[in-house]
């Protein structure tokens, strides 16, 4: 899959995984081969508070993936890599987060 999705420091792949109650994404620089951000519904930054619906904790990752692009400087995505999932609920709810701000390749 890396040789069909390549990114880069300027452009990585995003990669999201979602399993049956967590939701994961990764910024991937494949040519350095160097995670540039990862974040789950299951970090205690992004999950403070136990009574949010996972629905909205995925939206919080969206939100925290679109502040470390902006932090590293990151200005587009080369290709969204969904590791073979159709899109569920907390799917799309991260995904609209980060194609409000132009993230989601098209």
């Amino acid at each position: 899959m890396r040789k069909k999705f390549n990114g880069t420091l300027t452009r990585p792949r995003l990669s999201v995984f979602c399993s049956n109650k967590q939701l994961y994404a990764m910024l991937v620089d494949d040519q350095n081969k160097k995670c540039l951000f990862y974040g789950s519904t299951l970090q205690k930054s992004i999950c403070n508070n136990p009574p949010h619906t996972t629905i909205e904790v995925a939206q919080r990752v969206g939100e925290e993936l679109v502040k470390a692009c902006g932090d590293l400087g990151i200005k587009e995505i080369s290709s969204h890599d969904r590791n073979g999932f159709v899109s569920g609920e907390r799917m799309q709810a991260f995904e609209i987060v980060i194609a409000k701000h132009g993230f989601l390749p098209r």
